[in-house]
């Protein structure tokens, strides 16, 4: 097995992933390659995520829900170094195909990779409590 097949064969299926014929492109591949990966990448993103909230004096964990939801949309669309680890994150389970499919459309592949990954963090919120105090 290569790379590619490897990488392919660890990522996991995701049934409600739909595919039909007036799809765009952006659209096949979020859902073809961005889902998995991103579901794939859960447990390191959430610890991840975590790391970034301890290291930010822990303001995170002071938050009602509504305002931590805010919290990692803010960290997402405005702290360039941490979104360009996620991005990172990502963009390293892709195979050399992939790769060269996301490159041609970079930019709105990257919308759709950190509104996955920011739904993900949301979705895990109950997950971030802090373990630091």
């Amino acid at each position: 097995m290569n790379r590619s097949d490897n990488l392919l064969a660890s990522r996991p299926d995701i049934p409600s992933a739909k595919f039909n014929d007036d799809m765009s492109v952006d659209e096949r591949f979020q859902n073809a390659t961005l889902r998995p990966v991103v579901k794939f990448q859960n447990d390191l993103l959430n610890e991840v995520f975590k790391n970034y909230a301890h290291k930010h004096k822990q303001v995170f964990y002071d938050l009602d829900v509504e305002k931590q939801i805010d919290y990692i949309e803010n960290a997402i669309q405005k702290d360039m170094k941490f979104r360009n680890s996620l991005k990172g994150i990502v963009i390293g389970q892709f195979t050399v195909e992939e790769y060269k499919m996301y490159i041609g459309n970079s930019s709105a592949l990257n919308k759709r990779m950190m509104n996955l990954v920011k739904e993900r963090l949301i979705s895990n919120i109950q997950l971030f409590e802090s373990q630091f105090v």
